[in-house]
């Protein structure tokens, strides 16, 4: 064994060097915790790496409870004076009582639903040795292996990219297999008929709060081997085999939100179909090369301490304790693995779980929470050159354009379109679970975000076009729903919440700041892409007069960025939600540069918050920190992440656990958006691009002195490859993708052809600051802080679409 495990470290080290893109252990799991996820967007599976019994946990992206429905509560409008008058006359309370009494209709979403698990058993597997499983992440493979009396044997497993199935390859080093036998189970009504010699699963769809189900799946099992192959009984059995492939497709009626009439027995045929017909070796080739022309394109490698060869369980466990500075780019680049896995073109987008899912009664039914959630899904798509898996959360917004356009007129008697905290398969609108979360009426515009920025990232018009009435539609809901606040005067969202979160309890308010923010966003970005498409001065105008009329953000007496219009906030309170900071990022409100107190009243605000809090929290922090540009910080964050937890059912044991063994992220329990949020935040102390320049190297921790990285995306279409040593650039290579000037922030001075030092703001519009308003500043502050910032050079370059230019440090 001990032989075993040191040759395979030694070709780890030695094959893949620093980056080491594996995830390994040398026991099979013990749970789901310890599983590791494969995926290709529509089906996702939990490979267990069991020795005599395989577990392979499936998820299909389109089952979800119930059928198409609206949770629009009919007559709300007519409430709406009320609670505004109620709010403000501070009596908030009361207005939070008639919300929960007449905005919601009993039904919270759907929920996002297992398929059951395909299991293994296997004959004759006595005293194995040389035990190992991985989850690699240079092809997207998931390998067990192990011998058995001198014999190697191996199974692979991978969701196809280039064919809708799971495929398990099973082969040994010798003429002969294990005899095995296949079967099904689900924890929902399901039935297994053998028809030919495949076995059908067919599983029943669940009612949800009154909504009955519309979807049923069906789960396709066929083998295809050298040697004798019987189905009976629900079952498969082979045996005398040398080889076996089992493929496993799967399917519901969903066609979409509108639609269920969909075939899932001919679509599920027609996968085993075409897939079975290939070469094993050919289908996994085809699926490695799909998976690998998005993963490729960007590297990241650091120098590796002696725990990169560890299991990865124990390198998570020893983190805190051991130099490990390439576990973060392990977890940087799994997080970019989970959104190839689980969101690609013509797909649902990733839920709260990505697409796996192990419940019946999934943790808040796995569902879209479009408070922060959804959104820190996508967070990495740009930045780490996936923009294409962006596209699912696209289409996701033009549905909610559309059921969210009677959610308005309905609950609000406003145009345009809305969307709340919480959404689902069927792209509800309406307000879920109670007021001070529910009643939250930004969802859908801070989902309208994702769609300007991947303009600015790729400058692409026809794109802007398409999208550019789901982003006026969430302007036109803005500029009918805000209100004169009577104490103010300022245009403020009334009824709404500062996310989950509120000063004495209670969380329904007016105008609080991550709205205002959200709001002139919202307005700001539609004006924007109005002028660039040339659509109506009047309408522009009209835009420009009401992000003029919003609050300005507020320092508050703890000179701390204000929350509310009220300054109310507990320097001591450590609530996970920091909503406010949406306008230090993901947002570009708040510059070290344009306004240096503001910048400071956010870093406060930060310290006051703590560095500890759930997994997705934990996720934003990093991403904070980064635009704090403060790298050290940034990666104390990174160590409170990188916390051991080994299951859901030792929470209590391990009370600051934020990774599971396979590197999911625990909220507790497990939500996806922890990793994607990590991958963000990796990427934003690498590269900045929001704040009128593209930021080299902006917040890089004492740990990371030397490195390399390739493939970055920058807004203004530019990709970025950089190397450095003693914490210095020493090389940046930038490829044009669409011409332009570039405008480069560097901490130590720069040469290359055609670079010149920067004069005025960036020529290049995709690189324009958000012009928001000077703070205003609490009288009860004796003296507002400045941060220190280091000394920056800037340089302008003129580019070509298609060509690539080297800089070096001076």
């Amino acid at each position: 064994m001990r032989f075993f495990l040191v040759f395979v470290l030694i070709s780890l080290v030695n094959g893949i060097g620093a980056e080491n893109l594996r995830l390994w252990y040398s026991n099979p799991a013990k749970n789901w915790w310890e599983a590791l996820p494969v995926g290709n967007s529509h089906i996702g599976a939990m490979v267990y790496g069991g020795i005599d019994h395989e577990e392979i946990q499936l998820n299909e992206e389109t089952f979800w409870s119930g059928s198409p429905y609206n949770n629009d509560k009919s007559g709300a409008s007519r409430y709406l004076g009320d609670v505004r008058e109620l709010i403000f006359q501070g009596r908030n309370a009361e207005a939070r009582k008639l919300l929960d009494e007449n905005f919601f209709t009993g039904n919270h979403g759907m929920r996002y639903l297992t398929l059951g698990s395909l299991l293994i058993d296997f004959s004759g597997v006595d005293n194995v040795k040389n035990y190992y499983r991985e989850l690699n992440l240079d092809d997207a493979t998931a390998v067990t292996g192990f011998t058995v009396d001198g014999i190697k044997y191996k199974r692979t497993v991978f969701s196809s990219f280039s064919g809708n199935v799971v495929v398990i390859d099973i082969h040994s080093d010798s003429n002969k297999i294990h005899d095995f036998e296949l079967k099904y189970t689900c924890p929902l009504a399901f039935a297994v008929d053998n028809v030919g010699k495949d076995l059908i699963v067919k599983c029943s769809g669940v009612e949800h709060e009154g909504v009955k189900p519309a979807l049923d799946a069906v789960v396709g099992i066929r083998v295809i081997t050298d040697g004798k192959s019987t189905s009976e009984k629900g079952k498969i059995r082979v045996s005398d085999a040398s080889r076996a492939t089992v493929y496993v497709s799967a399917a519901t009626n969903f066609v979409d939100y509108k639609d269920v009439s969909g075939d899932a027995m001919n679509k599920v045929i027609a996968f085993l179909d075409e897939s079975s017909s290939k070469e094993y070796a050919t289908l996994l080739s085809e699926h490695v090369d799909k998976y690998k022309e998005q993963f490729d394109r960007v590297t990241f490698t650091l120098p590796a301490s002696a725990q990169a060869v560890k299991e990865t369980d124990v390198r998570i466990t020893e983190f805190g304790k051991k130099d490990d500075p390439t576990l973060p780019v392990l977890l940087f680049q799994y997080g970019r693995y989970l959104l190839i896995s689980s969101s690609q073109p013509g797909s649902q987008p990733a839920n709260l779980q990505g697409i796996w899912n192990k419940e019946v009664y999934a943790p808040w039914d796995s569902k879209y929470t479009i408070n922060i959630n959804a959104e820190m899904n996508y967070w990495p798509a740009e930045v780490t050159n996936l923009a294409e898996t962006h596209y699912p959360l696209f289409e996701m917004i033009k549905d909610l354009s559309e059921t969210g356009r009677k959610t308005a007129k309905t609950l609000y008697g406003a145009n345009g379109w809305v969307a709340h905290h919480n959404t689902d398969i069927w792209r509800i609108a309406g307000p879920v679970d109670f007021a001070d979360a529910g009643v939250w009426p930004n969802g859908g515009a801070w989902l309208t975000q994702h769609l300007w920025q991947h303009y600015l990232f790729t400058g692409d018009k026809d794109f802007l076009r398409d999208y550019y009435p789901v982003m006026k539609g969430a302007a036109d809901f803005l500029l009918s729903f805000l209100v004169k606040h009577p104490d103010y005067g300022w245009m403020v969202t009334v009824p709404s919440v500062s996310p989950e979160h509120g000063p004495g309890g209670v969380s329904i308010t007016a105008g609080c700041t991550m709205d205002n923010q959200i709001a002139f966003d919202v307005l700001e970005n539609t004006r924007q892409a109005a002028e660039i498409l040339g659509e109506s001065g009047d309408y522009i105008d009209s835009l420009k007069n009401m992000a003029a009329m919003l609050p300005p953000m507020k320092i508050g007496r703890y000179n701390q960025l204000q929350e509310w219009l009220e300054d109310v906030d507990d320097p001591n309170d450590k609530h996970r939600h920091i909503s406010h900071l949406y306008g230090l990022y993901p947002s570009n409100q708040i510059s070290p540069y344009a306004d240096p107190f503001l910048f400071q009243s956010a870093k406060n605000t930060l310290l006051q918050r703590g560095d500890m809090a759930t997994g997705w929290s934990i996720g934003w922090k990093i991403n904070f920190w980064a635009r704090m540009l403060d790298g050290n910080h940034a990666y104390r964050i990174i160590k409170n992440m990188l916390n051991i937890l080994p299951n859901d059912n030792v929470v209590k044991d391990y009370p600051e656990g934020r990774t599971y063994p396979n590197m999911f992220d625990a909220h507790p329990p497990f939500q996806i958006d922890g990793n994607f949020g990590f991958t963000a935040g990796i990427a934003e102390m690498l590269l900045q691009s929001h704040d009128g320049a593209v930021h080299i190297l902006p917040a890089l921790p004492n740990e990371w002195q030397e490195g390399k990285v390739t493939g970055l995306v920058a807004r203004g279409g530019f990709e970025i490859d950089m190397e450095w040593k003693q914490g210095n650039v020493e090389k940046i290579v930038v490829h044009s993708r669409i011409g332009g000037t570039i405008r480069l922030r560097s901490y130590v001075p720069l040469e290359g052809k055609g670079l010149k030092k920067a004069k005025g703001e960036c020529p290049n519009s995709l690189y324009a600051r958000a012009d928001v308003r000077k703070p205003v500043i609490s009288e009860e502050l004796t003296s507002t802080e400045k941060p220190e910032l280091r000394n920056v050079y800037e340089y302008d370059l003129k580019t070509v679409a298609g060509k690539d230019y080297v800089i070096t440090n001076k």
